[in-house]
């Protein structure tokens, strides 16, 4: 459940640009255009929430679930650490651990809230590290050697099995591991990992099917874009073990999204995705947390409501949650403050949970001479490549690819080949299309 950022393989900045008629090939087509506004309604969407730690209470428990309630969340996610739920033997559930989870399980279901379950953090007993690892790991910890895959697969299926049993229907999804493609192995260590984590997944699969063959189980948690990991899984026999693909995307979303459906549908794979993480850290006038450049609580705010109107308008995302509900140690990714206190993005959230259908916010465009040249700025909505185009008549004269900064706005200078007279040009978002351009002339 920590945000790391997307491997969006596409540069940040492409141009392609043509005078005299000679024009570039058009860009792919956006697979993510909107559908039919009635598509909102089905979007599974909400928050990601505080995770199970070793103290948790059914209090938290309470609270947390008042809070989704409160945001008009149809479903959170909440990463439940197979190290606090097991810490010592198979088979040996942590009391507190399960108060704490049969809490929340029970508020989420009187409140009709969904639960997307997220397990990894293998238990010190079960784990696959080094022999020198695994004598420093502390039971119920977190540490290098929890980060490793277990080395029997089986351990993981038997708990999963469990929960299955224990909540059924009240479990609307369980995700098995968090971002196993992460490049820092900071939670899926170790040789081999395509196909260590093929065999976890299709473990846990049969397993919970053999139960409860309604709740959902969900593969990835991916944040590779290219595709490679994705092809491996497959190559490994992850086809027909899963019911979603989970992803995460911090950087350019919606085009990263876009992209990795490209690599599913390629290979023969349409299942839904579950985007469950995403979101943008409030932590300006700092330039970056978390890898991730800081915004202001306004522009934190707008970009939840953009990317959940957008999302809604997809046909093949099942379902959506923003990280996170509350501020944590140094990050700044909450739509709650550490202390509790409300910021925009929570009356964002409320809002647009409770509403989802309707537009973005409108791209933007003004030009200005400069010099011999012109000046196209403006501004538009998250997530996604923005086009821009320069007619002369009817003729397409020049076209870029770009991207907007953190805040959203963008700033280009035309080529001077152009000229400053007796120019169209319109700007748009890929994932809308031109029927939602700007379009100026001078």
């Amino acid at each position: 459940m920590r945000r790391r950022p997307s491997r969006l393989t596409l540069a940040l900045l492409l141009a392609s640009c043509a005078l005299a008629g000679v024009i570039p090939g058009a860009p792919a087509s956006a697979t993510g255009r909107a559908q039919p506004a009635s598509r909102a309604a089905a979007l599974l969407a909400g928050v990601n929430t505080a995770g199970l730690g070793p103290g948790s209470t059914p209090v938290e428990a309470d609270h947390t679930i008042a809070l989704a309630h409160e945001l008009n969340s149809k479903i959170i996610r909440i990463e439940l650490p197979w190290s606090v739920l097991e810490p010592r033997a198979r088979g040996q559930l942590d009391p507190q651990a399960l108060e704490y989870t049969d809490r929340l399980m029970n508020d989420a279901a009187t409140q009709g809230i969904g639960v997307i379950v997220m397990i990894d953090v293998t238990p010190c007993w079960a784990t696959s590290a080094p022999a020198r690892l695994k004598r420093a790991c502390v039971p119920g910890g977190r540490g290098a050697a929890n980060s490793y895959p277990p080395a029997q697969p089986a351990d993981f299926a038997a708990l999963v099995k469990t929960l299955a049993e224990r909540y059924g229907t009240k479990m609307t999804a369980l995700e098995v591991w968090n971002e196993p493609d992460q490049a820092n192995e900071k939670y899926f260590a170790g040789p081999h990992k395509p196909q260590r984590y093929a065999a976890i997944l299709k473990a846990a699969y049969t397993a919970i099917k053999q139960v409860n063959p309604q709740v959902k189980v969900l593969g990835g948690s991916l944040v590779g874009t290219n595709g490679v990991f994705l092809r491996l899984l497959y190559k490994a026999g992850i086809k027909g073990y899963y019911d979603g693909l989970g992803i995460h995307f911090y950087t350019l979303s919606l085009a990263s999204i876009r992209a990795f459906r490209a690599v599913q549908v390629a290979n023969g794979d349409t299942t839904p995705l579950w985007f469950d993480e995403f979101g943008w850290t409030d932590c300006y006038p700092r330039k970056i947390q978390e890898e991730q450049g800081c915004v202001t609580p306004a522009v934190q705010a707008q970009n939840i409501t953009n990317i959940f109107r957008a999302l809604g308008s997809s046909s093949y995302i099942a379902a959506a949650t923003l990280y996170e509900l509350q501020d944590e140690g140094s990050e700044s990714f909450g739509v709650l403050t550490a202390k509790g206190a409300h910021k925009p993005a929570f009356a964002a959230l409320s809002d647009v949970l409770a509403s989802p259908i309707g537009p973005l916010s409108p791209v933007t465009l003004g030009l200005r001479k400069a010099g011999s040249k012109v000046i196209a700025s403006g501004s538009g909505p998250v997530g996604d490549f923005m086009h821009l185009e320069v007619f002369q008549g009817s003729v397409l004269r020049f076209r870029a690819l770009f991207t907007l900064n953190r805040f959203n706005r963008y700033s280009l200078r035309l080529p001077g080949a152009l000229g400053t007279h007796n120019l169209r040009v319109r700007v748009y978002m890929q994932w809308t299309g031109a029927s939602g351009a700007a379009q100026r002339s001078i």
